[in-house]
């Protein structure tokens, strides 16, 4: 774009112009001064207005004019570093670096883009400070810091109830290994605390919202609420829970889960850790063994395993809608709880001491679960196992046998 012309030379040229002898054109005006003649009859025109003699916007006015329209654009970008460093800086859990912000501000594509010396300025940040980090924007301890405080919040997201003692081990198993006291300062920096933490004083709170609806609760007609399992057919709704038992290896924890319509255990998982990914084993299992279970609904108690985004996600993957009981009510998943407490007192409680390993469990309770869903009679269905209950409702319903016989 050519540079305009000096001020001095158009008052110069206008003046020549407005002065010459009547038989003189413009045009030649303009050619001795190098010239466009109709550069020459706009800056007269120009004139006139300035003069008063032609309405129109004067050059005093025109200036004014784009000083306020500089000025207003300068005021949106102020409101716009404010407004955004202020959404920014509410953010919780997060370190307050303000030269990202400077950068997506000043980016192309930004709704309102920022000058980074506006920002700056706003900000009461060093432009050569914020230069040097744009040169080196993530230092290799910030890299390592990033990926560590990544592995933990995976962690946590998956089992809040952990504390980051039991962090540091997930963080190792996913490649992050890293120092207890590293863990407790990244987790104690973001505020990720075990769910079973024990709150301050006064700052206890009440139960979230559940992440699915209680969908047995019905209210009577006396206007009691009350939970009812009751299902026509296989795979309409299955119930689970988690227990937990002593071994001379540690702790082992159980999670089944049981279709009301026969009371058969459809599948469940045997961990040393009550995690998410437990109930989500348990889980796929039944899924893997009952074949097309869409429409099926699996509820559960509030438990942080059944509440967690993997769990949810599984059951969406299955096509299962989800159920959760309220809390502090002892009857939401009663029957469930009965068939626990069936196997602590047929398996796990059958010889009274710790059973000395983890494997000892684990085929003791592959064996009761076989008898329990195969030769176990249950008065609850007509004094017969769970798998002859369903071998006959699919021969009345469909004129075969029933396609999972495991």
């Amino acid at each position: 774009m050519p540079k305009p012309f000096p001020r001095e030379f158009r008052d110069d040229v206008v003046r020549v112009a407005l002065n010459r002898d009547p038989d003189v054109p413009l045009a030649q005006i303009a050619k001795d001064f190098g010239i466009h003649v109709g550069t020459l009859d706009k800056w007269l025109r120009q004139a006139r207005i300035d003069a008063g003699g032609q309405s129109g916007v004067t050059v005093s006015e025109s200036a004014e004019l784009r000083e306020l329209r500089k000025r207003n654009r300068l005021l949106e970008q102020e409101n716009e570093v404010l407004r955004r460093a202020a959404a920014y800086l509410s953010q919780a859990n997060l370190p307050k670096m303000m030269f990202p912000l400077v950068r997506e501000l000043a980016a192309t594509d930004a709704p309102i883009r920022v000058p980074v010396t506006v920002t700056c300025r706003v900000l009461k940040l060093a432009r050569q400070q914020y230069y040097r980090w744009l040169n080196n924007p993530v230092t290799d301890s910030e890299l390592v810091e990033a990926y560590r405080a990544n592995a933990l919040f995976d962690a946590h997201r998956d089992d809040p109830e952990f504390g980051y003692r039991f962090l540091v081990d997930e963080a190792a198993e996913d490649g992050e290994p890293m120092a207890e006291r590293t863990a407790w300062r990244i987790c104690s920096t973001n505020g990720w605390w075990s769910a079973f933490g024990k709150p301050k004083k006064g700052k206890a709170k009440k139960p979230g919202p559940p992440v699915h609806d209680d969908l047995c609760a019905m209210v009577d007609k006396h206007g009691v609420t009350r939970h009812v399992f009751e299902a026509d057919a296989p795979n309409e709704l299955w119930l689970s829970d988690i227990t937990e038992h002593r071994t001379g290896e540690g702790k082992l924890y159980l999670c089944a889960i049981k279709d009301i319509y026969s009371n058969r255990i459809v599948g469940y998982s045997i961990d040393s850790r009550m995690k998410s990914r437990h109930a989500v084993a348990a889980l796929n299992n039944a899924v893997a063994r009952r074949g097309e279970v869409a429409g099926c609904i699996v509820h559960t108690d509030r438990g942080s395993q059944y509440t967690s985004l993997a769990f949810t996600e599984a059951l969406i993957d299955a096509g299962i809608t989800g159920s959760i009981g309220t809390v502090g009510d002892a009857l939401d998943n009663a029957l469930m709880e009965s068939t626990i407490g069936l196997f602590k007192t047929e398996v796990i409680g059958h010889e009274q001491k710790i059973w000395a390993s983890w494997r000892q469990v684990e085929e003791a309770t592959a064996a009761w679960v076989h008898w329990f869903n195969h030769d176990r009679l249950h008065s609850a269905i007509g004094d017969v196992p769970p798998a002859e209950l369903e071998q006959a409702h699919y021969a009345s319903t469909r004129g075969h046998d029933n396609p999972v016989a495991a």
